[in-house]
């Protein structure tokens, strides 16, 4: 009986060659670049350019299309060359009143995102490790600010902590004196924690829900407790998500508007609500301009651990 197996001869001829990998042709990359030049032309001229020219104002180049600000504008300082001046900065920096509201601002800043995150957190390992209807229905809370806008629940805040609003009024039938929260810091720390939750709880839950079950199995096999599982095994395997919700949520505070305008007190408060008093109650532009570069300049300090984050997650699926 004979074989009907291919020599060895034939079954090498059958196996198709390896195609070598052709490198990008300049026309494939010219037109990937031309598909991504229309919205970066979009940025830079209606981003880019303005910061540009908010920057030149700020350090008195106020020649231009600054001209009609700086001739309208109070105590504007004007450069005598082309390096500019920092006589704005220099004025703004010895300001008692813009310190201390640059001092509210970081604190309330940090408060706020330590408060959010831990409130994340707290939901999303209850979500990950009980589970169950109320695991479930505190996420669903805590996603409810989403669908409120921001002016209304700050005007309901400020009333919910008025001197004649919900809180007073209950405890006043037991005779107790509960504290008038409104218009004060505390009340913008609520109202931004308000706002904050549920992008954060979105993004937290999300990344430990990502962690895989038999790891935690694992690290409960080999002895460790509740705690010791989630310090070292659910929280640095979700360490990305919770430090990219932590960025969003620090930048979004630290340059607020409508929470503290309707809730804070008028001095000290964030510097949103003051560079808005500076540029158009007291007329002083420049010093503005000033303010938000300095509030550029602690977003972007918080934006590094954005980029770093993603750098890592870059890193460890092996696009880097």
């Amino acid at each position: 009986m004979t074989s009907t197996l291919p020599k060895p001869a034939e079954r090498q001829q059958t196996v198709p060659p390896a195609r070598a990998r052709r490198p990008k042709r300049l026309g494939q990359r010219g037109v990937g670049f031309f598909m991504a030049l229309p919205p970066i032309l979009l940025i830079a001229l209606f981003v880019g350019f303005p910061i540009v020219l908010a920057f030149g104002f700020s350090i008195g180049l106020n020649g231009g299309l600054n001209h009609t600000i700086a001739t309208i504008g109070q105590n504007v300082h004007e450069s005598e060359g082309w390096w500019g001046t920092l006589a704005a900065y220099q004025e703004m920096f010895s300001n008692q009143r813009f310190l201390g509201d640059l001092l509210v601002t970081v604190i309330v800043t940090l408060v706020s995102t330590i408060t959010v995150l831990f409130l994340a957190l707290g939901i999303g390992l209850y979500l990950k490790l009980k589970g169950g209807r109320m695991a479930r229905l505190l996420s669903g809370l805590a996603i409810v600010p989403l669908f409120i806008p921001v002016v209304i629940a700050s005007w309901a805040i400020l009333t919910f902590y008025s001197g004649t609003g919900f809180l007073r009024s209950v405890f006043a039938i037991v005779g107790l004196d509960f504290p008038v929260w409104a218009f004060t810091m505390v009340a913008v720390i609520i109202g931004s924690v308000w706002t904050s939750l549920p992008f954060a709880v979105l993004m937290v839950s999300s990344g430990l829900q990502s962690v895989p079950n038999a790891m935690i199995e694992a690290a409960r096999d080999a002895g460790a407790g509740s705690l010791r599982t989630i310090v070292s095994v659910i929280i640095p395997m979700a360490a990305v998500p919770i430090i990219i919700a932590t960025t969003f949520t620090a930048i979004g505070i630290v340059g607020s508007f409508t929470v503290p305008y309707f809730t804070g007190p008028n001095s000290p408060n964030m510097l949103g609500v003051d560079m808005s008093n500076y540029f158009s109650s007291f007329n002083q532009p420049q010093q503005s301009a000033v303010m938000a570069f300095t509030v550029f300049v602690i977003a972007s300090g918080i934006a590094a651990l954005y980029v770093w984050a993603n750098f890592r997650s870059a890193k460890e699926q092996g696009k880097v």
